[in-house]
């Protein structure tokens, strides 16, 4: 149930909901209770579907860019594709930080990544995320000592 109820906090961290894992999986980890890369991997598919959420919704959002409601001019729909333009699909390594994370993952979707590198990036980025997140948690020597 532990392995769960982390997938799901992750996956609602992900998406544009407030959320944060990391305490969930910090306070797993330092029961001692659980497999730590069963963890880390609940972990990190959570918060990778969740981002997945987050592209789906980005695909749709520019059906309803000439609505007089839709919340982003045209200007600022160009100047944040000249952005992630000049950045490229690689930004997607930096989707796991806060506030800008999230939005960016819905900039991938609304640019179009194509799927299978926007899964990869975002898994390498929230991957390594919630490796430092275990790290600072447990320690880098406890890591290697429960490891033998």
């Amino acid at each position: 149930m532990a392995y769960l109820s982390l997938l799901l906090s992750a996956f609602i961290s992900a998406t544009l909901l407030p959320g944060s894992s990391e305490v969930l999986l910090s306070t797993l980890l330092l029961t001692g209770e659980h497999v730590l890369l069963l963890l880390w991997f609940s972990a990190t598919v959570g918060n990778v579907l969740g981002s997945c959420v987050n592209y789906a919704l980005g695909t749709q959002v520019t059906r309803f860019a000439d609505r007089k409601w839709f919340p982003v001019s045209k200007q600022a729909m160009d100047k944040a594709q000249a952005q992630f333009n000049r950045y490229g699909v690689f930004s997607l390594l930096f989707a796991w930080l806060p506030i800008i994370g999230d939005p960016l993952t819905v900039v991938g979707g609304i640019f179009r990544v194509p799927l299978g590198v926007f899964v990869l990036l975002v898994t390498v980025g929230k991957g390594l995320r919630y490796g430092a997140v275990i790290v600072m948690a447990l320690g880098l020597e406890a890591l290697f000592t429960s490891a033998s």
